[in-house]
């Protein structure tokens, strides 16, 4: 929550782009799991977001960071 406050963003833009986001980067090589960087649009369709998380033994996505993406990754 704090790291989305700094970059100004809000749960409706992460929302909106873990939904229709794309994974860009999957690391395999932390021991609690592998990870999935996904990057899409907050609402309103031109604020890039980027998010870091994995899947929980429950099967939900865990999201760890959020962040504006200001560098184009991938």
């Amino acid at each position: 929550m704090e790291e989305m406050a700094e970059d100004m963003l809000t749960i409706l833009d992460v929302e909106e782009a873990v939904l229709n986001g794309r994974v860009i980067q999957v690391e395999k090589d932390d021991p609690r799991g592998t990870k999935y960087v996904v990057v899409g649009n907050a609402l309103d369709q031109r604020t890039p977001v980027g998010m870091v998380g994995r899947f929980a033994s429950t099967g939900r996505y865990l999201i760890i960071t959020v962040y504006e993406v200001t560098e184009l990754e991938g």
